[in-house]
């Protein structure tokens, strides 16, 4: 699992270049869900200046499209919390 964490975290390091950035594997919370097909649940906190000015749900979509390929099979589920420089001083 730690490989896929890795890969979400050089992914969203690149794409999103975060001032901070957390992301847990959540799986183990769901463990035999139907459906998973081998795939991952992961929680991530990111805090990222290209959100700034946007919406939740642009913010959202950005992380989406960022983690496109991984969702594909690696990531199940994804849990986002997104948020502006701005906002995670708060």
């Amino acid at each position: 699992m730690p490989l896929r964490i890795d890969s979400i975290r050089r992914t969203l390091e690149t794409v999103l270049a975060p001032t901070r950035l957390d992301i847990e594997d959540d799986s183990h919370r769901h463990a035999g869900h139907v459906g998973a097909k081998g795939g991952g649940h992961y929680r991530v906190y990111v805090v990222s200046a290209k959100f700034s000015g946007r919406s939740l749900i642009a913010r959202h979509r950005m992380v989406y499209e960022a983690l496109a390929e991984q969702m594909k099979g690696d990531i199940h589920a994804l849990s986002i919390v997104a948020k502006a420089p701005e906002e995670a001083a708060e």
